[in-house]
């Protein structure tokens, strides 16, 4: 989009690493990866369970219901706390629709989620890095006993 902020997705040892660095030249200020289509009929569950290690900065999930390039993203934010891992709970219900970093009118159908990603957007300058040990989606199955959780 003109900013010159880098990141990479990698893989090793069971874990990913979402790392780079946020530049703030020519209106640049995030950065982000996301995952290649593929359909998660998410209509089960209430919440996407992530555990990672972080820097200290705040990230974003994305879900994607639209498997265009430039179309809406639903977000939703979670603080890390340097070299500490932690378990960060995002209900489907906190998730806002974006248009390219602006407010959008959309609703989550969590039956059409076709692709996830991760975003840094704290307009900070410099290096970033964040282990995602494991995403998943979390909740009452329809066949689970209530007040059961599931993965």
């Amino acid at each position: 989009m003109g900013g010159l902020s880098s990141s990479a997705m990698l893989a090793g040892d069971g874990v990913g690493v979402f790392l780079g660095t946020v530049s703030l030249e020519r209106g640049g200020g995030f950065a982000s990866v996301r995952r290649a289509d593929e359909a998660f009929d998410l209509s089960a569950r209430d919440a996407i369970e992530l555990r990672v290690r972080g820097d200290g900065r705040r990230y974003k999930l994305n879900l994607r219901t639209s498997n265009l390039f430039d179309g809406s993203v639903f977000q939703a934010a979670f603080a890390t706390q340097p070299g500490t891992l932690l378990t960060v709970e995002l209900p489907l219900a906190n998730f806002t629709p974006r248009f390219r970093g602006r407010p959008a009118d959309a609703t989550l159908d969590p039956s059409r989620v076709c692709s996830l990603g991760l975003l840094i957007s704290d307009r900070q300058a410099g290096p970033f890095r964040l282990e995602v040990w494991s995403i998943a989606a979390v909740g009452r199955g329809a066949d689970a006993p209530a007040g059961s959780r599931e993965k």
